[in-house]
């Protein structure tokens, strides 16, 4: 068996800014009210002619700049997302199309905000068997085309954004290696979240769109008791799986849902704030694109380094959730 590891990651916030006070002018709603519960100051929003696969290019460019790989040298292609481009062909395929490597396998996952975990963890697997020497795995989402800016308790946490990782072949004396992963799935509160129209359910047509059934729902206080629960037990679940101390681990990257769900999971494995990686306040919750948008951004700043230990968690609609251990 061989060893994967992050050789390159990238990411990618759309010039656009929607700003807690754009949003006093949309519903009953304050900044400081925003801030308290979220955490959240701005989200970044497409432009009118930006599709989910082209900020999927970007980031997925910026990664491969920096694993020092063209695209050619990929051999599969994952794209996490619950707002593709289309529902067919895959946006995977469309952004193979984009890089220039014909040929190479390419496919959507959709796991909600937990995708790009569930993304790293079968390229894992494909390194791991030999199938594969490079991956690329894409988190990016639009999802301010599926938010009500009527709806207060959804409109004020969404945004676009997304990031990638070229997941690659260790050396034998590589130090930085994908440790281990843990995927789980709550399909009986699959109700909690969700986006109930566009599909053989409620196809779309007029009374579809009339309904707002094209819209995400969201039930905010059953969201948040079931986030913080299956992100802390699946951190710590990991830990002990790899006998490895909540002490060891350096950062904490967890997906930006809000503010008072990280600490509230922090809190729960009695870890230090100050070594979570939290950006929400710059971009909201991105769905699928968080973790590997967070990543990136403390590798940019510099807290997040080589060798170090860290630790990512997530949840989202399915309810899906995982956590994914790594020395970088």
């Amino acid at each position: 068996m061989y060893r994967s590891r992050v050789s390159g990651c990238g990411s990618y916030l759309p010039e656009k800014v929607l700003s807690n006070a754009d949003l006093e002018k949309l519903v009953d709603t304050s900044d400081q009210w925003i801030r308290e519960r979220t955490g959240m100051e701005r989200r970044h929003i497409a432009a009118s002619n930006e599709c989910t696969s082209d900020l999927g290019l970007v980031a997925a460019q910026r990664a491969l700049t920096a694993a020092g790989l063209e695209a050619s040298a990929l051999d599969l292609i994952i794209f996490a997302t619950v707002s593709p481009d289309q529902i067919m062909p895959s946006t995977a395929c469309v952004l193979q199309q984009k890089l220039g490597c014909p040929g190479v396998p390419a496919f959507d996952l959709s796991a909600a905000c937990s995708g790009f975990l569930y993304g790293l963890s079968l390229a894992d697997q494909a390194v791991r068997t030999g199938w594969a020497k490079n991956v690329l795995v894409v988190g990016a989402e639009v999802l301010h085309n599926f938010i009500n800016y009527k709806d207060r308790e959804t409109c004020i946490l969404f945004g676009d954004a997304a990031g990638a990782f070229v997941l690659s072949r260790a050396e034998t004396d590589s130090t930085g290696l994908l440790q281990d992963s843990f995927l789980r799935a709550e399909g009986a509160l699959s109700d909690l979240l969700d986006i109930p129209g566009g599909g053989s359910k409620r196809p779309p047509n007029p009374e579809s769109f009339n309904q707002g059934d094209h819209f995400l729902r969201m039930k905010g206080r059953e969201i948040f008791k079931h986030a913080v629960r299956v992100m802390s037990s699946s951190c710590e679940l990991i830990l002990e799986r790899n006998k490895i101390s909540i002490q060891d681990v350096d950062w904490l990257v967890p997906h930006q849902a809000n503010k008072r769900i990280m600490e509230a999971v922090a809190e729960k494995l009695a870890f230090p704030l100050t070594k979570v990686v939290n950006v929400v306040h710059e971009m909201g919750n991105t769905s699928a694109a968080t973790i590997p948008v967070a990543f990136d951004m403390a590798v940019q700043d510099g807290r997040l380094k080589r060798g170090d230990q860290v630790l990512m968690t997530a949840f989202g609609a399915g309810l899906t959730a995982g956590s994914l251990l790594l020395r970088y």
